[in-house]
């Protein structure tokens, strides 16, 4: 832990260049950070242990934030409770993986079932045959689906895929992207993205697809997108881009798949139900696996067959947990039983009323709130907020203090203000989060933080 005995040094920061005029939004996080990690002594200690061994003291490097993570001793319901004794209600549901809530009795009775027939079986068993029985009678698009242990995974195989169907090599994907830890094209993604042939444009910027598909679209084997950019800042395509998209990669034979890792939740059947758009492919993650690893990709049975040999399909699929036994069994139980078109039409509604009450709470300030259903995003910036680029001029330190601001009342989001309601989030709980997010919104505009949006349409 960083003790701060110099007012230009931030909690667990370097310290701020001489030359450099310290703001008095820094100097207040320096506070909020000084002020968290005072009260949190055995998360500090155990943050510098794990540091040793795992570089940045973690193996996730989205769940990083300053001073240091909290650790969790336990969880129930939409309950987080860390090791120093303190209680968060979780809004950031593991960024949408954790949409049942903690330890909800129809994934524990699943997963007491393996325990009691035994896994890692080197075989298969029916839970896989369901759930993707569940899969294919929910999503528009997927005729036939196979298994993956991630998100990541899922859209690797459905790119590898395409370009093996349509014998073309380029792949085109958004600017601000991410399709997993290797499908990342935001600003330090290039590192680490997997060696595809790659064409780039820009999200909602439709006449710019049509041209770039224009002069390469005999090469593209594929467009990779998701309904709306979950971690590129809660932004929804428009109906108008989507569809436009759908119409353009028919026409030049390209394949489209929309990663729906996040969105799958807005109905029974996807974002692309609520949208009236069928892709050619959809790749699925997070929660479907009930909390347990899990992915998938899927499509029209004359594309899967490529991995049917009785079909003629050459190419095979490897994993040693492509069909675990723990989510096989938890995902079809927890769609049977707990996923019906109620309970999703439900949590979408009453995200959409969460996002429409934090905005008018807002009211004319520097912040705003995007998200479509049941995961939403507050951003601490000027303007209307339509493309990842539109977020270059968040204000980090507003945005940081906004994290700490909630954290210090009781509620766990996302460090970059990304949230996604679980089943288990009540409404007294948002009538609460609603009230502490107001409380953070006056503390910092009587503070001089936040000022008027000049930009505000």
């Amino acid at each position: 832990m960083v003790t701060m005995t110099d007012p230009r040094t931030l909690a667990g920061v370097a310290p701020v260049a001489a030359s450099h005029a310290v703001s008095a939004a820094e100097m207040a996080v320096a506070d909020a950070h000084q002020a968290y990690a005072a009260g949190r002594p055995i998360s500090s200690a155990q943050a510098a242990a794990a540091s040793v061994v795992l570089p940045a003291g973690s193996t996730r490097s989205v769940l990083d934030f300053e001073p240091f993570p909290f650790r969790v001793a336990r969880a129930e319901g939409s309950n987080l409770h860390d090791v120093d004794g303190f209680s968060y209600v979780d809004l950031l549901g593991d960024y949408t993986a954790g949409l049942f809530g903690h330890n909800p009795p129809v994934v524990r009775a699943a997963i007491e079932a393996v325990l009691d027939r035994g896994w890692s079986l080197g075989a298969i068993a029916d839970n896989e045959h369901r759930l993707a029985e569940l899969i294919t009678g929910r999503f528009p698009s997927i005729e036939q689906v196979r298994f993956t242990n991630s998100g990541t995974e899922a859209n690797l195989m459905a790119i590898s895929l395409a370009r093996h169907v349509t014998g073309r090599s380029k792949v085109l994907v958004f600017d601000g992207a991410y399709h997993g830890g290797l499908l990342y094209f935001g600003a330090t993604g290039g590192p680490l993205q997997a060696p595809f042939d790659y064409e780039r444009a820009r999200y909602n910027d439709l006449a710019g697809v049509q041209d770039l598909l224009a002069r390469v679209g005999d090469e593209v084997a594929c467009v990779l997108v998701e309904p709306m950019m979950g971690s590129g800042g809660c932004l929804r395509g428009t109906p108008e881009f989507l569809g436009g998209l759908a119409d353009a990669c028919r026409r030049h034979g390209v394949v489209l798949i929309f990663d729906e890792v996040m969105t799958s939740r807005m109905s029974i059947g996807g974002a692309q139900q609520r949208l009236g758009i069928t892709p050619d492919m959809t790749t699925l993650g997070k929660y479907l696996g009930g909390g347990m690893t899990f992915g998938a990709f899927g499509g029209p049975g004359d594309m899967m067959a490529a991995f049917d040999p009785a079909r003629g399909g050459a190419l095979t699929h490897g994993g040693t947990f492509n069909n675990n036994a723990f989510t096989m069994a938890v995902g079809a139980a927890a769609m049977a039983e707990l996923l019906t078109a109620e309970a999703l039409d439900a949590l979408f509604e009453r995200g959409e009323a969460l996002r429409r009450r934090l905005q008018d709470r807002v009211g004319d300030r520097a912040l705003q709130v995007t998200g479509w259903g049941s995961i939403i995003a507050i951003h601490a910036t000027e303007g209307e907020v339509r493309r990842p680029e539109d977020l270059a001029s968040v204000d980090a330190a507003v945005a940081e203090l906004v994290f700490h601001g909630l954290l210090a009342r009781g509620f766990y989001v996302a460090r970059r203000g990304f949230l996604a309601l679980s089943l288990a989030v009540g409404d007294a709980q948002i009538d609460a989060f609603v009230a502490a997010f107001g409380d953070v919104v006056d503390d910092l505009t009587e503070r001089g933080f936040l000022v008027v949006d000049s930009l505000r349409f």
